[in-house]
C-alpha cells in the first residue's frame, strides 16, 4: 500500500531551557537554553509518523529555498515532491520542565505554494492520500483539488484552510476545530453539520482525554478514549489521522478505524508525544560503545515468554557485549496479532524480559517493523529466531547501512505463543 501525505509542512523547533529568574525589566521568565530540537512539523511530521509505522509513504508540500526551507528539507525523512513556497512556516515553542512558556511563529508567507504537474502525479498515483492542512494555502489549489476528488482521502483540516473535497472517506476536524467551522461546541451537532456541508463519508470530531465522536449519517458514535498522562498534546490529532487513514486503506470500518486511531493518540501521548519521537538510546549501549564492545539487538513482540524466547535471547546475548530487546508496543501486537492480544501489556513485559540475564535493555517501538529504531540503535549485529535466509531479511538492508550484520539463531519448534494460546483455549 502506497500512501500519500499532500499538505502543509512546518518547521517546528522546540526550544529547552531552565528558569530560575525573572527579568528586572519585565515580569517574564528567563529562560536559560540547554538545547534546541528542531523536527519536521504539520504534513512532514504525519508522513514520518506513516513512515515509522512500516508504510511506503510519499510527502507531497511546497517548501522554500531559504535557510528555514533548507532546514526542513535535512529534516524530512520520506521521499518528498516538492513545489516552491516564498516561505515554510516556522514554529518555535520556548520550553521548560516540560511546559511551553510561548510560542514564536515566522514565516509562511502570503503568496500560494506551488502546484506542479509531477506533485499532481504523485497524488493521483497513491492507494490512499491524507489531507494534512495546516492553513498555509496549498489545498486550495483547483487543480489539486480535483485530482483529489480522484483518490480515496482522509482529510485533516484547519480552521483557515479550505472545506474538504466532496466525497472524502473521513474528515477529522478536532473540537475547536470543528466548533469554528459549524458553529457550534456541540460534537455531536458539528459532525452532522460537516457532514451534511462537506458532502464526507464519514466525520470525526476528536475530544482528546474525552475520545471522539464519529458521524456516518445515522447514530453518532461515541468512541471514548484510554486514560493517559499528557505532557505534551502536540502531535497528537496527526498520530490520529495517520492511524485513521492506515486502517481506512486496510479495509477497515470507520467506526474500526477511529476506535484504532484514538487508542494510537493516546499510545503516542503516553509515550511523551514528540517528545518521544527521540526518545534517547539506552545508556548501556553507550557504555558498550565506549569500550569498543560489540552491541547486539533482536525484536519481537515476546507475550507470554516461552522457552523458545529464553533461548533465542540467549544465543543472541552470546553474540556480543550488550542485548537490547526491540520490543512491539501494545498497539503494534494488536494489529500484528490481532484483537485480544498482547496478553500482557508492554509494562509486564518489558518486567519478565529485563529479569533475565541475557538482556541488558528494552527499547519499546510502535510500528509494526523495527527498520526505524534500528537505525537509532543502529546495533553491530541484528539476531533473529527462525527459519530464514539471513540476507533476505528487509532488516538486513537496514543493518548493512553502518556496517552491521544480521545473524540467524535456530527456531525452536513446538514453542510459540499462538500455541501456547491455542492449547489454552
Amino acid at each position: 500500500m502506497r500512501l500519500v501525505v499532500v499538505g502543509d509542512a512546518l518547521l517546528d523547533v522546540d526550544v529547552e531551557g531552565t528558569v530560575s529568574r525573572l527579568c528586572p525589566d519585565a515580569p517574564a521568565p528567563v529562560l536559560d537554553v540547554t538545547a534546541e530540537h528542531p523536527r519536521a512539523g504539520g504534513a512532514a511530521l504525519a508522513a514520518t509518523m506513516a513512515a515509522r509505522d512500516g508504510v511506503d509513504v510519499t510527502l507531497v508540500s511546497a517548501l522554500s529555498d531559504d535557510e528555514a526551507g533548507e532546514r526542513l528539507r535535512s529534516l524530512i525523512e520520506v521521499p518528498g515532491v516538492f513545489g516552491r513556497a516564498d516561505s515554510v512556516p516556522v514554529k518555535t515553542r520556548l520550553r521548560c520542565g516540560g511546559t511551553s512558556l510561548a510560542r514564536m511563529d515566522r514565516g509562511g508567507g502570503s503568496a500560494p505554494p506551488q502546484v506542479t504537474d509531477d506533485m499532481l502525479d504523485v497524488v493521483l498515483s497513491a492507494d490512499f492520500v491524507l489531507a494534512s492542512d495546516y492553513g498555509r494555502g496549498l489545498l486550495r489549489d483547483d487543480r489539486l483539488r480535483s485530482v483529489l476528488t480522484r483518490v480515496p482521502v482522509v482529510w485533516d483540516p484547519h480552521p483557515r484552510g479550505p472545506a474538504p473535497v466532496p466525497g472524502v472517506r473521513l474528515a477529522t476536524p478536532n473540537l475547536p476545530e470543528a466548533t469554528a467551522l459549524s458553529g457550534t461546541a456541540d460534537p455531536d451537532q458539528a459532525a452532522a453539520r460537516l457532514l451534511a456541508e462537506w458532502k464526507a463519508r464519514a466525520v470525526v470530531v476528536t475530544m482528546g482525554s474525552a475520545g471522539a465522536v464519529l458521524h456516518c449519517g445515522g447514530t453518532p458514535v461515541a468512541v471514548p478514549a484510554p486514560a493517559v498522562p499528557v505532557a505534551d498534546p502536540c502531535g497528537a490529532g496527526d498520530r490520529f489521522a495517520v492511524t485513521a487513514a492506515l486502517r481506512l486503506a486496510g479495509g477497515a470500518a470507520p467506526d474500526d478505524a477511529v476506535a484504532d486511531a484514538v487508542s494510537a493518540a493516546a499510545e503516542f501521548l503516553a509515550h511523551g508525544g514528540v517528545s518521544g519521537l527521540r526518545a534517547p538510546l539506552p545508556s548501556t549501549v553507550d557504555e558498550v560503545r565506549r569500550r569498543g564492545g560489540t552491541v547486539v539487538a533482536t525484536g519481537g513482540c515476546f507475550d507470554v515468554l516461552h522457552p523458545g524466547h529464553v533461548r533465542m535471547l540467549a544465543a543472541a546475548r552470546a553474540l556480543g557485549d550488550c542485548l537490547v530487546v526491540c520490543l512491539n508496543s501494545d498497539l503494534s501486537v494488536r494489529r500484528l496479532k490481532g484483537e485480544g492480544r498482547p496478553v500482557n501489556g508492554q509494562n509486564e513485559r518489558i518486567e519478565v524480559l529485563l529479569a533475565l540475564e541475557s538482556v541488558d535493555d528494552v527499547i519499546v517501538f510502535g510500528e509494526d517493523t523495527p527498520e526505524h529504531v534500528l537505525g537509532r540503535l543502529k546495533p553491530d549485529v541484528w539476531v533473529k529466531g527462525g527459519d530464514y535466509n539471513a540476507d533476505l531479511l528487509p532488516e538486513a538492508a537496514v543493518v548493512r547501512r553502518w556496517g552491521g550484520r544480521t545473524v540467524v539463531v535456530p527456531y525452536h519448534r513446538g514453542h510459540s505463543t499462538t500455541e501456547i494460546l491455542s492449547r489454552r483455549a
